[in-house]
């Protein structure tokens, strides 16, 4: 009955047999970062900070390792549906040892030198791979292999490489050619021609109104409407949540959180607006919403009217989000068969 399909937002293998116990058709956003931290945080921070060339290499060769391993897992428990893998996003303060936490003072000078005064505006998502330009290759590869290995057994996951964070085609441009050389490479050393699509997240302003030249270059698009709102906004969720939002409900400025229900005037106009430009290049494109709102039923009825093709929320919504599309649909026919009386 529903034309919207539910993903859902997972990082690991348990993650995506939960929401598949619960209906979700598929992983709509894979957060890599997440595979960073812990015990492998000391390896993302070498690449960061390593002044030796050789020690960012091997930390670089172990990383590779332990991703290639956490994809294995997750797109064997995926099986043969669509998953979306965002490399890395995450910003890099997230990476930075403390100050007076470093290993040297060499490495505590460095780490002092990439300190950013706004973090989540600063180097993260392609603007850290461009810089660091291993960092995209060595991610896709292991995610590359790690589909060869799982399609010898008979299991062929959909899978979709994005891109995040991107508000220029060129960067996106120059991080699919990132993609398509790791792809080349393990054609090459597995005899395995993986096949993917690529695609980004439209989670700046300027990406939604630039979505006719992003879609020369990408097969998807995933709404990232949580930094998208942000942005829209000007507002730093960390800090508007607990003093702004609330007060502008009691006046009457906003009916709910704009970070919990899509706001359909202004986030809204920009999503309908990239989609119409995207669809305008790219007839066939994919997308979706990865952002909390893909779990907001009143965000997927929105997001159902301006012809998206899904939604990707938390496992613990997606019975909400399956329900709602429902609604979503039954609303549209009835609609329509109104109008036409």
């Amino acid at each position: 009955m529903r034309r919207l399909g539910v993903r859902v937002n997972a990082d690991t293998a348990a993650e995506v047999d939960t929401a598949l116990a619960l209906g979700a058709e598929g992983v709509g956003l894979c957060r890599t970062e997440h595979q960073f931290l812990g015990e492998r945080l000391p390896l993302i921070r070498r690449v960061i900070l390593a002044a030796d060339p050789t020690a960012r290499d091997q930390a670089l060769v172990a990383l590779e390792r332990a991703q290639h391993e956490d994809f294995r897992a997750l797109l064997a428990a995926v099986g043969n549906r669509p998953v979306t893998v965002r490399l890395l996003d995450a910003p890099l303060h997230e990476f930075l040892p403390a100050p007076g936490q470093a290993l040297d003072a060499g490495e505590e000078q460095r780490a002092a030198a990439l300190r950013e005064a706004n973090p989540m505006l600063g180097l993260r998502g392609v603007r850290l791979a461009l810089l660091h330009e291993r960092l995209y290759p060595a991610q896709a590869e292991a995610l590359f292999t790690a589909w060869a290995d799982v399609a010898a057994t008979g299991v062929r996951p959909e899978l979709e490489v994005m891109i995040p964070l991107v508000s220029l085609p060129e960067e996106l441009a120059a991080a699919a050619a990132y993609v398509r050389g790791a792809a080349d490479a393990v054609a090459a050393r597995t005899g395995v021609a993986v096949p993917y699509r690529l695609g980004t997240m439209i989670e700046t302003p300027r990406a939604a109104l630039l979505a006719g030249e992003l879609a020369e270059h990408a097969e998807f698009f995933s709404f990232g409407t949580n930094d998208l709102t942000q942005l829209t906004y000007g507002f730093s969720r960390d800090d508007v949540e607990r003093q702004v939002l609330a007060s502008y409900q009691e006046r009457g400025f906003l009916t709910a959180s704009p970070f919990a229900r899509l706001d359909p005037h202004g986030v809204g106009a920009l999503v309908a607006l990239a989609a119409e430009r995207a669809r305008s290049v790219r007839p066939g494109i994919k997308l979706g919403v990865c952002g909390e709102h893909g779990g907001d039923p009143e965000s997927i009825a929105f997001c159902d009217d301006v012809g998206l093709d899904y939604v990707s929320c938390s496992a613990h919504r997606v019975p909400v989000a399956r329900m709602a599309a429902a609604h979503s649909a039954l609303r549209q026919r009835q609609d329509e068969s109104g109008s036409a009386r």
